[in-house]
């Protein structure tokens, strides 16, 4: 009798565990269709605004009359619509997308030539990287080999990294970056390892990890906070100062450059199972994940407000301690953490990004349909310091949104 109890004991767990299992599918299955369905929604309308690309009319931000703010394809943005019509294509099947994906992509080729900053990869890989990716035709892997080639122009053998960008003055209008590199550019290596592997040129490669081990050398503080820029001596290769361009001060941490970190790394480990990367990037997220409010979504800086962080000649930053979020920041992060988890010991990465997720499409975050300028997220934060995008949807959160979305489907 007790034996047959124990079985029954044990049939009955295991009825109730596969009913639990098959509730959360479910939930999770109409937490994504509901979320496929609004950027659907909301991307039609916005494709209604902006007709057939241009060169001039790619989707940025929100300007003050609340209309939409494009950009031309030589700003840093331009490939990230093409790549979130790629990620609605992958989401939904729907030839639709496809077609707007190719048309909006292919009318970015003319930059695979571009050198005059570090951003080809957000522009090409976003856009091309996903063409390949999803609906590959051979031109697609000519092109992004050309673009490698373009981004390869701006590496330094001396400092062992890509130059960011071109000569300018830091906020102290005083102090000069003739070699400046921001964290960003993390972002920008999946380019060039993609592109070894179409090419069997190692070049590709070979710059991208010492770009990574340069800045994991110079960018990351002891406790896993970062610099947002790094400023370096193009003679003997060191670092001349470290700043920043859009954080509240210095010293501070810039919650959407901590990101770029995290996924940077992340991705990094993915393309060399060098340990060290993986390493790095937990204890990146890890710094990020402490310091988060308790609906995950970050303050544009860590350390607004914070004694001991004081702004440089941007008092304006002041008038914003500790209201601003930045749901960009918490995108990328995101869209990172369902990578994450699957290389770390830490299963809880899941947990955590499964919660940014959802409150990225709370209503908190999630704009109403046909509002917000026909983008998907609201209350992001571009630059304070350049007094630009404060507090305004911004095209590359709607991004790494997708992403994330497209990422939490595969997730088991």
């Amino acid at each position: 009798m007790k034996k047959q109890m124990e079985i029954y004991r044990k049939t009955f767990a295991v009825l109730c565990c596969a009913i639990a299992i098959s509730a959360c599918t479910n939930e999770k299955n109409l937490f994504i269709a509901e979320n496929i369905n609004f950027a659907t929604g909301q991307t039609k309308h916005m494709l209604q605004t902006t007709g057939d690309p241009t060169g001039k009319n790619y989707p940025r931000t929100m300007n003050g009359n609340n209309r939409l703010a494009t950009t031309g394809k030589y700003d840093w943005t331009p490939g990230f619509f093409p790549g979130s019509l790629w990620y609605l294509y992958e989401l939904t099947g729907d030839t639709l997308w496809r077609h707007e994906a190719e048309k909006w992509t292919h009318s970015l080729e003319q930059l695979k030539t571009f050198t005059e900053h570090h951003d080809l990869g957000f522009m090409m890989y976003c856009s091309y990287g996903n063409a390949l990716r999803l609906a590959p035709k051979p031109e697609y892997t000519t092109i992004l080999i050309q673009c490698a080639e373009s981004l390869s122009s701006r590496y330094n053998e001396k400092t062992k990294t890509i130059k960011s960008w071109n000569y300018r003055k830091a906020w102290n209008d005083t102090t000069e970056w003739f070699y400046p590199v921001i964290v960003d550019n993390m972002m920008n290596l999946e380019m060039l390892l993609a592109a070894s592997k179409l090419s069997g040129n190692t070049k590709y490669r070979n710059i991208a990890i010492q770009h990574a081990n340069t800045t994991l050398k110079n960018h990351i503080r002891e406790d896993y906070s970062t610099y947002h820029v790094v400023n370096f001596d193009t003679i003997t290769g060191e670092a001349l100062n470290k700043a920043t361009c859009q954080g509240f001060s210095d010293n501070s941490t810039w919650s959407r450059g901590q990101a770029w970190m995290i996924y940077g790394y992340t991705m990094m480990y993915r393309e060399t199972n060098d340990p060290v990367y993986l390493d790095t990037a937990v204890r990146l997220a890890d710094f990020y994940l402490k310091h988060l409010p308790g609906d995950l979504i970050p303050l544009w800086d860590f350390n607004v407000g914070q004694p001991g962080y004081v702004p440089e000649k941007n008092s304006y930053a002041t008038q914003f301690q500790e209201k601003l979020r930045d749901a960009s920041a918490a995108a990328i992060v995101c869209s990172a953490l369902f990578e994450l988890q699957a290389y770390a010991p830490d299963r809880s990465y899941r947990d955590y990004a499964v919660k940014m997720l959802r409150s990225l499409a709370s209503p908190d975050y999630r704009a109403p349909l046909g509002e917000n300028a026909n983008f998907i997220l609201m209350h992001s934060v571009g630059s304070i310091a350049h007094k630009t995008e404060i507090d305004k949807p911004l095209v590359y959160a709607d991004y790494y949104f997708l992403e994330a979305l497209s990422r939490y489907k595969n997730t088991k």
